[in-house]
């Protein structure tokens, strides 16, 4: 059974600023989506909010058709939505392989600890270690394999190559391609545009909380970029 992320009309405050406003779009089953925008735009609010780690917003999320509750965090894990947050925030007072199980929720799915030490060796080797001995590239190699061992049916991939080298950026973003091989749905945000988009089916941007740009990657130009991100012509 396919399985869509409908989001209609949504709304949502950091205190009485409004970080987004009326943002609609969805994510279908395998789809890999660029989500984009300039500092601000709300791309982190967006995805926190998904995750149930906001509680103050108006509109509709629904996952096959059932609306995903309020600020309800454990929820969204349950229904399949897991994030990468920007900055990992992994737990140094745990090894690497305790944050890997942490991230674990009962959910069926291929993704168990040796298929993630498959998919990030250089883990398996420091399972033993504390995050905060690990390289930056290793540390959001962590990151991702803790949210894959809930076993989700979306991932929400924030700042994905922030900090990291081109190398590592590049074994991060084919490790995405296996993960999405596997039916996992991708949300991916990025500094990197140009990357985002190449690695995406759809590309949607933000401009001061709204939606201002939705269509087809492969369509997606410098013009188009320019006249999205910033709000200006090209």
């Amino acid at each position: 059974m396919t399985t869509s992320l409908r989001i209609e009309g949504l709304s949502a405050w950091h205190g009485q600023f409004r970080a987004l406003s009326d943002v609609t779009m969805t994510v279908e089953a395998g789809q890999s989506l660029a989500l984009v925008g300039a500092n601000g735009a709300g791309k982190s609010t967006l995805l926190r909010l998904l995750c149930g780690l906001m509680p103050a917003w108006e509109g509709m999320i629904t996952l096959d058709g059932n609306p995903l509750p309020k600020g309800n965090p454990r929820a969204a894990s349950e229904c399949g939505l897991a994030l990468v947050p920007e900055g990992r925030l992994l737990f140094d007072s745990l090894s690497v392989e305790e944050n890997l199980l942490i991230g674990q929720t009962g959910r069926s799915g291929p993704w168990n600890l040796a298929n993630v030490y498959d998919l990030f060796p250089a883990l398996a080797e420091r399972r033993r270690q504390n995050p905060s001995t690990l390289s930056g590239g290793q540390q959001q190699m962590l990151a991702i394999g803790r949210a894959l061992t809930s076993n989700p049916k979306f991932l929400f991939c924030d700042e994905i190559s922030l900090g990291l080298s081109p190398m590592v950026v590049g074994e991060v973003y084919a490790a995405l391609d296996k993960v999405r091989a596997q039916g996992v749905s991708l949300v991916i945000v990025d500094q990197d545009v140009r990357r985002a988009c190449a690695a995406a089916d759809e590309v949607v941007c933000l401009f001061k909380g709204l939606v201002s740009h939705r269509g087809s990657a492969a369509d997606v130009t410098p013009a188009t970029i320019k006249t999205a991100y910033f709000g200006v012509a090209p």
